[in-house]
Order: C-alpha cells, then structure tokens, then sequence
C-alpha cells in the first residue's frame, strides 16, 4: 500500500516542541484528552445514528477500551464512535483549524502555558499531549458507516513529519496507539491506568474498559486458583447532573468540571439545579476560577453541553447561555427537547428561551451573592471575567441594572487596591452631585495625576477610573439609580455656579484672544473655549458628548477599523498665568510669531496630556528647547 509523507503545519510543530521538551509534572492528562477524545467520538456517531441507521453497522454497544501492552511498549485508547476518512484524519491531525491561528500560537507559547501545558485541552488539541509520554503515535481510523471499505493509518514521531497511508480495519471507530518512552512505561501499570481515569474521566457517560488479569478459583480443581483475563469497567459512568445533589461531594464536582472544561483548576462555583413546570430540565453548571486563555477569539466555543434524555445532542450549545456568561461551563439536560434537534431549531425554540432564561437569572443571582456574602472571592472572579460580564450591560437592555450591580471599579477616591461598586459610589455621592463621573485611561497611576479631574479634586467629587477599553462604550448610555454617567474627559464641564460666573467674565475679557487661537488652531480643533475642569495644568483636550472615546478609538484603529477622523476641543485654563501672558502679548502686537508659537506650543502640550503625540515632534522639541535656554540666559544675566 502506498505511503503518504507529509509535514506539518507550523503551528503542530511549535505545539509538538512545546509537548516533547515540557517539564510539566501532571503528565497523565494525556489519558485524560484520549478519553475525552474518543467519548466526543462516541456521541457523534450515536447522536448521528438517530437518522442513519448504517452508522452503527450492528454494533451499538458503545465503549472505549484501553490496551496496555508490556511487551510491545504501547498503550492503545480505542473507540467504536464515529471514526475518519484519510482527509479527515490530515484535517485533524496534520493542521489545527482556527481562525485566531496566530493568536492561538501566541498563547501557547506564552509562559502559562508553557508552565501548565495540560491547558492546550481548552483549544481541543489535546490529542498532542500524547508525545510528553510517546516518542511515536500511531492511529488507526475507519469512518463508521463504511464497512467494507479502506481505513487509515496516521502515524508521526514528532519530527516534523506524519506519514498515512490506506489499511484495513474490521471495525468502526478510531484507535491510538501509543509507543511509550523509556521513563514513562508506568502507565502499562494497572493501577496506574485506574488511578488516572478514577480521577479524571469517571463521569464518561460511555464505559472505559480494560481487560485486568485476575486469580479465581478454580472450576476444574478444588482449591487450586488460575489466572485469567477478563474485561472490566473502569468508570462509574453516573451522570452527575441527574443525582441527588446533596449526595455530591466537592471533589467529585470539581472532576467533573476539569472533565468538561480541560481546566485544571477547581471551579470558583457550582450551580446545580432542575426545573419542573413549563420546562424540564437539570442543569449542572460552573463558574470557572479563571479566564480561558482563547475567550476573546472569534471560534471559542460558548455554551454548555446540551443532552436530550441523556444522549449528548451538542458539544456547545450557544443558544443556552447570553453571550456575556459565555465563561460558563456545565450541562444541560432536556426532557423537553426532540433527540433530532438542530441548530437552526434551537434558535427559535421556546423551549430553549426558557431554558436561557432560567441559567441567566440563576448565573446572575449566584454572581451577586457572591458579591454580597464572599467578596474577596468575588473580587478575584471579577478582575478574571469582569470585562466579559460588562458587555452584558450594552447588550442585555432588560437586565442591565442588575449586571450593573455586579460591577466593580477603582476610583480617584480610594487606593489601587480598593474597589467600589455603583451603589457605594452613588450612596458617597455629595448632595449636590448630579452625575456619575468616570474617566477613561491606560493605567491607575496615570488617571489619578491626570488634569482632567483637578476640578473634580477640589469639589471632593468621587471619579470612576475605567481601565478597559470598552468600558465607555459599555456605561455610555446607562442609567443607574436615576443617575446618568457623565465621562470628565468630553462635554463641558460646570461644577460651581460661582466658577460659572467667574469664567463667563473671562470669556469676555478673552474673547478677542480666543478667537485668535480658534482662527490660528481652525485645521486641529473643532474649538476653542474656557475650562471649568481645570485648576493648575493651562489646556487640555476634550470631545464633545457623543464623540467617540479615545481609547475606543484606538482599539478600533488598532483592530483595522477605519474611524473617521474627529477633530477635538481645546479647553484653556482663564486661571493660568501663560494664558494670562498670552493675552498682553496679544494687546501688545496681534500677529507675534512668539505668540503664535506658543499657541503651537499649548496644542502640542494638549496632545501630550492626552496621551497622543505632537503633530510635529522635532519643532515641538525645538521650540522647548529655545525657550528653555531664553529662560537660561535670563536666570544667569
């Protein structure tokens, strides 16, 4: 039979290195990701032979079966599931099908994973962990349905290269068979193989069999004892979800979790309940403990597990869950659903709407008591998941204030370390204190030193610090408590009917200036006005309400978004002595190439303060420069 030599793509030969030199001690979860793998298997081929019968080829005896074989070195994980053509196994095999394939690449080599590499189970690529403890893979497949015709056979040492090739397989389904290192020959020890999958495997609702010798007494001769081979399962194969939830330890949630999740981490919390009425259903859902590290790529897969009767409909049901919970992992059960459902089904179902319903108000209500009862624990869930939660403010309307309760925010009035949430901010609010201010920005310490909220200071106004880059677009039009979010760094700002009053007295005084500077500024800036947020720095700039965000607008470009170009407001200080300066030079001589520098200057400096740079850097360093050995020259003379 002819043989087929072919390379793999780039990214399974960085994962395969990451696999062969890793130093990662928890090296069994390679049994754990073949067990998985050949239980998906299983349930494809089983929820595929509700339509084809042929898919079973007689055989519905489902099972997953492990061979230790000694003598030859090899572990073997066999399945009778669903199986895979030679195109299919090259697919699976030979590349890894993501869209965020560089991304992906990017956090498999970052250094959590490199430390924990059992996390590659989130990107459904665990089949390579088989080479931390094999030097060589070989798989046996045959696509179930095609009896009679040719399997296949893929087979690679991590060298770069696989080979495949045409074979004959009586039955259907998949084996891989593993040739072990010379170190890693403990897992042909019975008790080893049981250990491991006691521990992580043994919610697999399929058996995971193995044949284990035994002495029994003897039918032949009285009192004498012979060996022999018989089959046992390995796993309990109890469907936790549907037990009593008060016989259910701890340690056997938190397996099953790191079954489902291919986290390795317990769960921060469980939500275990079944509803009756309208809709029956059990669900067994978690809250995970931390971020998976492939959330924000476009093919994560969100949604739990959807079953009908017990028979596994759907991997990720999406439907089940909003997109903001999509941290979610779990089960759900239906005896509602029909075995034959579909996708296309499911998203105008209402049975499904209720279901959805129910998980979000129960996820909800679990996250707030959380909040209000473990706080620390809380605290640590939301710095994880905080920025995905948030986006359930924008896009859930009819629970928005609730999703806002569960928000958390740094602020100008408490240390980095410290948190507040809106009802303590709006609860502290001064008596005369319309809004709920917030400022955008890169980091805590630049925010607090930030000119933008000196009026703010001096008022005694608590400010939000927002950190993400989402977070305007996220509060830009919610209400909370009757209190509208008003961001310090666009509109116009007015705290003090005195300052009001003292700045519209400026405005006459240094109309004529002003002018000058909108006429001389026309290009950069949409206007020119005085500031009611500023008390020491002379200028700043600021959008008008509506505008967009300035650090949105720079995840946009970022992402290859053309934004159009928005041109900002110049907000000067009447209290600065420069802009003071700058007014008798102006009633001195209108057209002073000085004056008209300086005004270059105070725009630079504006594009400087908001974290941009100088239109143009050189003359703006020049023009420091000039100024500073003028002063120099004075200081000494």
């Amino acid at each position: 039979m002819t043989t087929t030599n072919l390379e793999f793509k780039t990214e399974v030969k960085q994962l395969l290195d990451l696999m062969i030199h890793s130093l990662y001690s928890h090296k069994e979860i390679f049994l754990r990701e073949l067990i998985s793998n050949a239980s998906d298997a299983i349930d494809r081929a089983r929820y595929e032979s509700l339509t084809n019968n042929n898919i079973m080829e007689g055989d519905g005896d489902w099972k997953i079966k492990i061979t230790p074989d000694k003598n030859a070195g090899t572990l073997s994980v066999s399945d009778n599931g669903l199986g895979m053509t030679k195109d299919e196994i090259i697919e699976a095999l030979g590349t890894i099908a993501r869209s965020g394939t560089k991304e992906f690449m990017e956090a498999l080599q970052s250094k959590e994973v490199k430390d924990n590499p059992e996390l590659i189970g989130q990107f459904g690529v665990g089949f390579y962990s088989s080479f931390m403890v094999a030097d060589r893979v070989t798989v046996l497949s045959r696509k179930a349905g095609m009896k009679g015709q040719a399997g296949v056979k893929w087979e690679s040492s991590a060298d770069g290269f696989y080979t495949v090739e045409d074979v004959e397989k009586e039955k259907k389904g998949t084996d891989v068979i593993l040739h072990l290192k010379k170190d890693e020959k403990k897992y042909l020890e019975e008790w080893e193989i049981r250990s491991v999958v006691k521990r992580y495997s043994d919610y697999i609702e399929h058996p995971v069999a193995m044949d284990v010798e035994r002495e029994k007494d003897s039918k032949l001769q009285k009192g004498e004892k012979v060996k022999i081979r018989e089959e046992e399962i390995l796993n309990s194969q109890k469907a936790i979800w549907l037990k009593d939830k008060s016989g259910i330890k701890d340690e056997e949630y938190n397996e099953f979790y790191k079954h489902i999740s291919h986290d390795f981490t317990d769960p921060a919390k469980v939500i275990h309940f079944r509803a009756e009425g309208t809709s029956e259903f059990t669900a067994l859902l978690y809250i995970p403990s931390r971020m998976p590290v492939d959330i924000y790529y476009k093919d994560y897969k969100m949604g739990p597990t959807l079953y009908v009767k017990r028979v596994q409909i759907m991997d990720h049901c999406e439907q089940l869950i909003p997109r903001y919970l999509r941290f979610i992992k779990g089960v759900v059960d239906s005896s509602d659903l029909p075995l034959n459902v579909s996708r296309e089904i499911l998203q105008s179902n209402r049975q499904v709407e209720i279901i959805n319903k129910n998980i979000t108000k129960k996820v909800l209500d679990m996250l707030s008591d959380m909040k209000k009862n473990e706080f620390e624990k809380y605290l640590t869930f939301y710095k994880e998941f905080g920025r995905v939660l948030k986006e359930g403010v924008h896009f859930d309307f009819s629970r928005k204030e609730a999703i806002a309760d569960l928000l958390l925010f740094q602020s100008t009035g408490k240390p980095e370390d410290s948190f507040t949430s809106l009802q303590e901010y709006v609860d502290a609010m001064k008596k005369d204190q319309e809004d709920i201010y917030y400022i955008t920005g890169t980091s805590f310490e630049e925010v607090r030193k930030s000119p933008y909220i000196e009026a703010f200071k001096e008022k005694g106004y608590e400010v939000l610090i927002m950190l993400d880059e989402v977070d305007d677009f996220v509060v830009g039009g919610l209400e909370y408590r009757g209190k509208k979010f008003k961001s310090v760094i666009k509109g116009d700002i007015s705290l003090d009917k005195e300052k009001d009053a003292e700045k519209k007295k400026a405005e006459k005084k240094y109309k004529a200036l002003i002018e000058m500077i909108k006429d001389r500024l026309k290009n950069e800036v949409k206007d020119v006005r005085l500031s009611g947020r500023l008390k020491e720095t002379a200028c700043c700039l600021v959008g008008d309400e509506g505008d967009l965000d300035p650090q949105m607008e720079k995840l946009f470009k970022a992402m290859g978004q053309n934004i159009p170009e928005t041109k900002r407001i110049l907000e000067i200080n009447p209290t600065h002595p420069i802009f003071t300066a700058m007014n008798r030079m102006f009633e001195k001589e209108q057209k002073s190439a000085v004056l008209d520098e300086y005004i270059t200057l105070l725009y630079d400096q504006a594009l400087l303060l908001e974290g941009s740079k100088p239109k143009d850097p050189a003359a703006f360093a020049s023009a420091v420069t000039r100024l500073m050995v003028k002063d120099a020259e004075k200081s000494v003379s």
